[in-house]
């Protein structure tokens, strides 16, 4: 069986071709860090690079740019080539059946900088249009109290919820 998941950032903003018989293909590296450290304490990453056709890659190319967060399952696939020289290459990367976006272009940036081993992202770009995934972002230093900032006030009536009310 050949299967992949993976969950990282791109490492730059996703390019997107046409086929001879104009099916999308778009094509991104994400950066997938590894579960520990080198000797000097840093994260290191893995650069893996994916492809991605059709519809999704229309929509990877529409909504997605450097530094964002996505979960990616697919298969590896290894095809080689001869270059200009004559000389055999061989690419591995991975074909996507499904790419998920993780996260707001928010969080993506802010998280982008705050891990110093990722890729950085232009703060001084004009901001993105927004997303289906784009959510807001309640306040952490307020622990779930000051309702002036209240994400779900739109929604109609607040609940009270007593003690006994909840499962734990």
């Amino acid at each position: 069986m050949n299967k992949v998941f993976l969950i990282g950032r791109l490492t730059r903003d996703p390019e997107l071709r046409y086929t001879g018989n104009n099916t999308a293909v778009a094509s991104f590296t994400i950066a997938v860090n590894r579960t520990y450290t080198n000797q000097a304490g840093e994260r290191e990453a893995d650069f893996i690079p994916v492809v991605v056709w059709r519809r999704q890659a229309e929509s990877v190319k529409n909504y997605l740019s450097q530094g964002s967060q996505v979960a990616v399952e697919g298969r590896i696939q290894v095809r080689n080539y001869d270059d200009q020289n004559g000389q055999r290459r061989y690419v591995t990367e991975v074909i996507a059946d499904s790419v998920e976006f993780i996260g707001s272009k928010r969080d993506n940036n802010q998280s982008a900088q705050a891990n110093f081993n990722q890729p950085s992202v232009n703060n001084n770009q004009a901001p993105a249009e927004p997303t289906p995934y784009d959510f807001k972002e309640e306040p952490s230093s307020n622990n779930g109290t000051d309702i002036s900032n209240n994400p779900y006030a739109d929604f109609g009536a607040s609940i009270e919820i007593s003690d006994d009310e909840l499962p734990f």
